[in-house]
């Protein structure tokens, strides 16, 4: 069971896809809230698998959220969706530790199938947002060489199936190994590469012109 959270100020959006979560086998919407001031409180006793953020929300915003809900719950999966596809945002949102980022014209069955990818380690993004997300890195970092970094050419593979939002299970079967060697592999490329996130990860190999 994927137990799914969602902060959103819409009422009649955050209830309408607590609805359809809840009624799907395999996934649970325990609670959803208005604002990260009120999530924040609660959070930890839920332990949620994934979270489904606004950006623009009363109060705290949905970035500043994501940095501080990381803190309590470093694992947690979250998700973007919203109405905002602007350069900024997107990037500000990933580099705080959005799991993935989709507009709110997705469809509610797009939108799970996002939260079981997130869930399974992927990123997951509207095309569009993935390619502006890929332009981002590239133009808004500057790639300073790698050589005091020894990445192999399997983390490499790796990593620009991240980059790309593909799940650990696509991952485990392009490279012909377990999901469990996938995730021993990812841990080995965030020491590397001083990275706490999957974003934050795929933002420094770019940096470091890896990718």
């Amino acid at each position: 069971m994927i137990k799914v959270i969602i902060v959103e100020d819409n009422p009649t959006f955050r209830e309408g896809i607590a609805a359809f979560i809840n009624a799907t086998p395999g996934f649970s919407c325990p609670k959803t809230f208005e604002t990260y001031e009120a999530l924040l409180r609660d959070v930890k006793d839920i332990n949620p698998d994934v979270l489904i953020s606004d950006i623009n929300l009363p109060g705290m915003s949905g970035i500043e959220g994501v940095k501080l809900v990381k803190k309590l719950l470093p694992e947690l999966k979250i998700v973007m969706l919203t109405v905002y596809e602007d350069d900024k945002r997107i990037f500000d949102a990933i580099l705080s530790g959005a799991t993935g980022y989709l507009s709110k014209k997705t469809t509610p069955a797009k939108i799970l199938e996002a939260v079981s990818e997130a869930f399974d380690g992927g990123s997951p993004m509207n095309s569009n947002i993935a390619t502006k997300v890929i332009n981002l890195l590239r133009d808004q970092t500057t790639k300073t060489g790698n050589n005091e970094i020894e990445i192999s050419s399997k983390e490499r593979i790796i990593l620009e199936n991240l980059a790309l939002g593909k799940n650990y299970k696509f991952i485990a079967n392009e490279l012909n190994i377990s999901v469990h060697t996938v995730r021993y592999h990812i841990k080995n490329i965030y020491t590397k590469l001083h990275a706490s996130s999957q974003s934050e990860a795929i933002a420094q190999a770019y940096r470091k012109g890896i990718l």
